[in-house]
């Protein structure tokens, strides 16, 4: 049996939130946000007519093919790609897209969409990892400023990552500087983290692989 009516319901007349609603319907937030921008987008946005079945109701909101036609949808491939540029992020690549279309999807349906897109493209290997094997560590490449009290110069602050292949428990720390004895020392305070040392480190930027036993 379909929720529609109920979650929208629960949204307009009980003003419940997506997380009350999703946790009454034992479904994901990310679900009721889509049924509500469905809802929205079919002008269901404040009373549904009466007499509306459940069944007519998934058809009005979920059938028809040209209900974005108003509402015109980022270039995902775009989005993709200006992911990757250093401290590039969804929000932001979102506020973009609403400076050009006010009307368009929200944050959410934003995210959920380009979430799709992303299914659609990406090939994804299987990797099974041995506990206690390996350790992936790198720097951030992003920094954080910091200022000197003492004379308030501003730095930047190098971040060190390293990262257990089988748990994904991870090890952040930052540093002032990129030098050798930043990165022995960040591995020591890592491994003293871990409670232990495992058997090899891979250098996510150089991909080698080194023991440390």
């Amino acid at each position: 049996m379909r929720k529609i009516s109920e979650i929208l319901r629960q949204r307009y007349d009980l003003k419940l939130t997506y997380r009350e609603i999703a946790r009454s319907q034992n479904i994901s937030t990310s679900m009721v946000s889509e049924y509500i921008w469905r809802a929205k987008a079919a002008r269901f946005d404040s009373k549904l007519p009466e007499g509306i079945t459940e069944e007519e109701l998934y058809q009005k909101l979920f059938l028809p093919v040209t209900q974005t036609a108003t509402r015109p949808l980022p270039d995902w491939q775009m989005i993709h790609q200006e992911l990757r540029r250093k401290g590039m992020t969804l929000r932001l690549l979102w506020r973009e897209y609403r400076d050009q279309y006010p009307d368009g999807v929200g944050y959410t349906q934003f995210c959920i969409l380009y979430r799709r897109h992303v299914k659609t493209i990406s090939l994804v290997m299987h990797q099974n990892h041995k506990a206690g094997e390996k350790t992936f560590v790198d720097y951030a490449g992003m920094t954080v400023p910091w200022i000197d009290p003492s004379i308030g110069e501003i730095h930047e602050a190098q971040i060190f990552v390293g990262c257990l292949s089988a748990s994904q428990l991870m090890f952040v720390e930052a540093t002032a500087m990129q030098q050798l004895p930043d990165w022995i020392k960040s591995h020591i305070r890592m491994f003293e983290y871990f409670g232990g040392v495992i058997e090899m480190v891979v250098p996510v930027r150089y991909e080698v692989i080194y023991e440390t036993v």
